[in-house]
């Protein structure tokens, strides 16, 4: 079997895969539930000084379902955690004690620079392993607007960043980055400029996910009303492989990554795009715990069947080949490849070529689906939108 342990940070971990900042990280039972389970560590959901205001609003959450099934995107209007240091030290301590080989990696926010150290040096005294800082939600005043993200900032990001790694020291440090910004390098050359050690890429997307349509209330409907809402789950896998990516092929500075991972497949694409590890959230609150036991065999059965021993031989493999769009050959000459043996004569590519595409593809009088190869530029809509895998290949 390979080796799922992996080194980050200087730390060792019995496997790469963290809790993210969510309810399934915001207390002691939670947590310890979860590492129980196997987990390798936890991010913990973020924290503050005592005496800050964090007026939370129910319900918080709503989602987007992929066929009554699979929770494709799940929007929060959840702010930071209800517990202030004072008991994340006491959680902190606690496990420390009892899970010694698990990575403890409170996160904290502060409104100023003695909060923000005030919260790291207490957390590390308390044992904690890394401390992870949100820098994705307005921060008072700083920053080149009020009301700003800190994260969209590179100046008020170095500033910050700096602040949390002189009161850290040692202690490696990991700034999550909001993926809203133009140029998300940018800001990771900036925390890499602070001193600080890693990033988290990303947070969740502010987004609207939906409208009552009976009560016209936007969603999560709080007493009739709604906000806008940090969007996570499967939908925003797409914006956190690019933007890990981003970071990966220009800055040399370790990244955890997080957004939308749910199976071990998912798991393999972030660390060949360069993740030193991978942190999981909606996908816990949605299957539990306990699906880190797929992910895990999926993940070493990958390893084993492409004659890799450990995770870290595959980390960034696959940076080499992405490119920009003029460095793709423009040569190539695909074509549409049906296999009628599979074909389930459900006409999607006939229709969505017809009406989507080009044209190229009609259907014979068994109605099995014909490709004009001489129209067939092969842009991928059929093989796309085909239920069944394998049946249409673009060669």
């Amino acid at each position: 079997m390979a080796d799922l342990s992996i080194e980050f940070l200087g730390k060792r971990m019995v496997n790469p895969f963290l809790i993210a900042a969510t309810p399934s990280s915001d207390n002691y039972d939670i947590i310890k539930k979860g590492f129980e389970v196997g987990w390798g560590g936890a991010v913990f959901k973020t924290t503050s000084v005592e005496g800050q205001e964090v007026p939370l609003k129910y319900p918080m959450m709503t989602g987007i379902n992929y066929d009554g099934k699979q929770t494709m995107a799940l929007a929060n209007i959840d702010l930071i955690s209800e517990h202030h240091i004072d008991e994340v030290e006491e959680v902190v301590k606690r496990l420390k004690k009892e899970f010694p080989d698990r990575m403890l990696i409170p996160s904290i926010m502060g409104e100023k620079k003695e909060h923000w150290q005030e919260l790291v040096e207490r957390l590390i005294k308390a044992g904690a392993d890394m401390i992870e800082c949100s820098f994705s939600c307005p921060q008072g005043t700083l920053g080149d607007e009020p009301g700003k993200m800190l994260g969209q900032s590179a100046k008020a990001t170095e500033t910050v960043a700096k602040w949390v790694k002189d009161a850290a020291g040692d202690t490696p440090v990991i700034i999550k980055l909001t993926p809203q910004v133009t140029d998300i390098v940018a800001i990771a050359n900036a925390v890499k400029r602070s001193g600080c050690d890693a990033v988290c890429t990303i947070n969740s997307v502010k987004g609207l996910i939906g409208v009552d349509l009976d009560t016209f209330s936007p969603l999560p409907s709080v007493d009739g009303k709604g906000t806008y809402a940090g969007i996570t789950g499967p939908a925003i896998k797409p914006i956190a492989l690019m933007c890990l990516s981003e970071v990966a092929q220009n800055v040399d500075i370790g990244i955890s990554a997080v957004g939308g991972c749910s199976t071990w497949s998912d798991a393999i694409e972030f660390f060949l795009l360069g993740a030193g590890t991978v942190q999981i959230g909606t996908a816990i609150m949605h299957y539990g715990f306990r699906i880190l036991w797929e992910i895990l065999s999926g993940v070493n059965n990958y390893l084993d069947e492409k004659g890799f021993n450990s995770i870290e031989e595959i980390k960034g493999k696959a940076l080499p080949f992405l490119t920009t769009h003029d460095g793709l050959v423009q040569e190539a000459d695909p074509n549409s490849k049906i296999n009628w043996d599979l074909c389930i004569k459900c006409d999607l590519c006939y229709i969505a070529c017809s009406d989507g595409a080009h044209g190229a593809i009609t259907l014979n009088e068994d109605r099995l689906p014909v490709v004009d190869d001489d129209k067939c530029p092969g842009c991928g809509l059929c093989a796309s939108i085909c239920p069944v895998e394998g049946c249409i290949e673009i060669k």
